[in-house]
């Protein structure tokens, strides 16, 4: 059985003396993947029931018995001010239109109310009732500067201020039905981005990601549509899609950016009007996944040089998170030395070892220079090599030692001891480091240094004696 989500989060109040009208409301809506209702016949219990149950919008007939539309409209504005109120009335009269607007009404509606008219003034109801919400949430944060939850981000290892305002935005749109937009460079974190969207939005359906670059026009829409039996060669029998395995959670679609243009008509219309169609059917199928996408690209650069449509890109926009890249929050790379230094010790069942301060140092610097991409190991090499580096400028010039011979060359035990000491001190101490830069292993380099060190201590003994 398929989990369904509660749209909108609180319920639409329908207030209507006929069964009819509300019936006809309802089914309209329901047709718009709304599913969250209260009816009401008696206006008597309007004040009520807002009392006891917050509304997201209220569809109110002007002619009742009792109480009127009219003379429940602005005890609504008063003591309800935030609920949107849609008066829906038989009588096409501007007069009551204009004193029904300077009363506090949201909109007004003559019956019969057209479909998609009623519904799209529903719609932008709720999106500002979302949009006051989101903005609450926000302000509250800045204030506290707290995350509330901070075990949605616990897989996202992070001191950074700026992370932290991106968890306290992401806390006040996690219950958004609209899409959200998930931007930043490879490795930035951004599928565990959506999937703390996904754990904070209270979804009872599943998390699916797809990664959707790649797929042409054909493979897109079976993966996330299905298809009917006899839809192609080889469709055997019908198979459901990725989308209503998401259904009641959250569909994550991976390099959106590279969508071909056939596909991002299939995906505008589900965005538009929550529909699909399996292929190989002509009857559409609903769907209440929430879609989260994510790209390392410009999709305004996209959309400006016609590889991605306009109105598309503006519906993908509602919620838009950019993830910033490492070198733009250094203060995160001691956490994650710790975090994969304890990660491998637990999978090599190994005690933690405790990180040399230097290889810090060196991320940072690596890190630091870092453009985009895959970090390379040659910045991790120039460091620990950077005084044997040959000049490049100079393919002829050779390499020469940093040692000064004189008449007399020195043995090769004495050499020896010439390289350790100097690849000591470049390497501040750290065995690790002069090993790596003389070609030996540091348990070579150690026994070494004893050796070293015990003959030095016999030589002293015996000037002694």
């Amino acid at each position: 059985m398929m989990n369904e989500s509660t749209y909108p989060r609180f319920p639409v109040m329908l207030v209507d003396d006929e069964e009819q009208a509300l019936t006809s409301f309802e089914m309209t809506l329901r047709s718009a993947r709304m599913n969250n209702f209260m009816r009401c016949q008696d206006s008597r219990k309007v004040m009520p029931l807002l009392s006891d149950q917050e509304v997201e919008v209220m569809l109110l007939d002007l002619s009742m018995p009792h109480l009127t539309g009219e003379e429940l409209l602005p005890m609504i504005a008063s003591d309800f001010p935030e609920v949107p109120v849609i008066v829906i009335t038989g009588a096409n009269d501007v007069d009551t239109a204009v004193k029904c607007m300077k009363a506090g009404a949201f909109d007004y509606m003559v019956k019969p109310v057209e479909k998609n008219r009623l519904i799209g003034g529903v719609r932008r109801a709720i999106e500002i009732r979302e949009l006051q919400r989101e903005n609450r949430m926000l302000r509250a944060h800045v204030l506290t500067g707290q995350v509330e939850h901070p075990e949605a981000f616990s897989e996202i290892v992070t001191c950074s201020p700026a992370m932290r305002s991106i968890f306290q935005y992401i806390e006040a749109i996690c219950t958004s039905p609209r899409p959200v937009l998930i931007t930043g460079e490879t490795g930035v974190g951004k599928e565990l981005v959506a999937r703390a969207v996904h754990a904070l939005s209270g979804r009872q359906g599943r998390f699916v990601p797809v990664n959707v670059a790649g797929l042409d026009d054909n493979v897109f829409a079976d993966a996330l549509f299905g298809h009917k039996k006899g839809a192609f060669t080889g469709a055997d029998q019908a198979r459901s899609g990725l989308l209503e395995q998401a259904s009641g959670g959250t569909l994550f679609l991976d390099e959106i950016g590279d969508l071909n243009a056939a596909s991002q008509v299939k995906l505008l219309r589900l965005l538009q009007d929550g529909e699909f169609f399996p292929l190989g059917s002509d009857v559409p199928k609903r769907s209440d996944a929430r879609v989260v996408v994510a790209t390392n690209q410009s999709l305004g650069a996209l959309e400006d040089s016609g590889k991605f449509r306009k109105d598309l890109y503006y519906r993908l926009c509602d919620h838009h998170v950019h993830i910033p890249p490492l070198r733009e929050r250094l203060e995160d790379l001691p956490l994650l030395v710790e975090h994969f230094l304890e990660k491998a010790s637990k999978t090599l069942d190994k005690k933690k070892p405790t990180p040399p301060d230097e290889l810090v140092t060196m991320m940072i610097d690596s890190v630091s220079a870092h453009k985009a991409g895959k970090l390379s190991m040659e910045a991790f090499k120039g460091h620990i090599f950077k005084d044997r580096i040959p000049d490049e400028q100079d393919p002829a010039k050779e390499r020469r030692a940093s040692m000064t011979f004189h008449e007399k060359l020195p043995t090769l035990k004495e050499a020896e001891d010439l390289l350790i000491s100097e690849a000591m001190r470049r390497a501040e101490g750290n065995q690790s480091i002069a090993a790596l830069s003389l070609g030996i292993s540091r348990q070579a380099l150690n026994k070494r240094l004893r050796k070293k060190a015990s003959i030095t201590s016999g030589n002293t003994n015996r000037s002694i004696i």
